[in-house]
């Protein structure tokens, strides 16, 4: 029996992408320190990090658009759970004593600095993420129904600034609060939001082109499964064609 809607041919792929972009910014980016120039803020020192949640917020916003809020929940989710599992897993691999050879133990300090992040900056990681994630979902579609559909680009832009503000203040604050002076968390969540909301906007038009082609390849594939199912209803059975026979 096939299934009554045609399942999408693309969805999964786009669910590795943004679950794998995840993931690198929270391994990959906070290792990396970089100093980046703002107008108006001059020379910021931020991770690395910053520049691969943009993506994923970008990721998003096209499975929103393109298969829907529910799937785009899922994920929500499955980038939730994949952050929980990794932080676990770093955690009990950066607990095990190393070798007794100093090769070793000078490489135990590596991955301490790199994956050994404290209990309240991951928590903060989660939290401001799964917050930023589903405000830029939720905003997502209420737009769209608000616009019709239409205005893409309003909607993706209302969808950002509202969600990288979240997803900023969020993390800087349940992370540094009382650790940072208060005038230095306030410039850097500044800096973070202008550098993501930019990032953002400067990948508007790729977004735009792979929501467009997205649609056009997954409607192609409805098409073309409604074709084959219509040929094999058609069809009948294989041991009805063999009674028949």
């Amino acid at each position: 029996m096939t299934p009554s809607t045609p399942p999408y041919r693309y969805y999964d792929y786009i669910v590795a992408a943004s679950v794998t972009t995840l993931l690198c910014a929270n391994l990959i980016g906070p290792a990396k320190v970089i100093d980046v120039a703002l107008p108006g803020l001059g020379i910021v020192t931020m991770s690395a990090g910053v520049l691969f949640l943009p993506l994923f917020y970008t990721f998003g916003k096209i499975v929103s658009e393109v298969y829907g809020h529910a799937h785009n929940c899922r994920v929500i989710w499955a980038g939730f759970v994949a952050l929980v599992l990794t932080a676990v897993l770093s955690l009990f691999v950066v607990g095990l004593a190393p070798a007794a050879d100093p090769f070793s133990s000078e490489y135990q300090k590596h991955l301490e600095a790199v994956f050994g992040n404290t209990p309240r900056v991951v928590l903060a990681s989660m939290i401001a993420f799964l917050c930023g994630s589903f405000v830029n979902n939720h905003v997502m579609t209420a737009l769209k129904t608000v616009m019709r559909g239409r205005h893409l680009f309003l909607r993706t832009f209302g969808a950002t600034v509202c969600s990288q503000f979240v997803d900023s203040c969020l993390f800087y604050l349940i992370a540094f609060y009382g650790l940072w002076a208060q005038e230095q968390l306030l410039t850097v969540i500044a800096a973070q939001y202008v550098l993501k909301v930019g990032c953002e906007f400067v990948m508007s038009p790729a977004t735009y082109g792979i929501i467009r082609l997205l649609k056009k390849k997954e409607e192609e594939a409805a098409h073309e499964y409604r074709a084959q199912a219509t040929t094999f209803a058609l069809q009948g059975m294989p041991w009805q064609a063999a009674k028949s026979g």
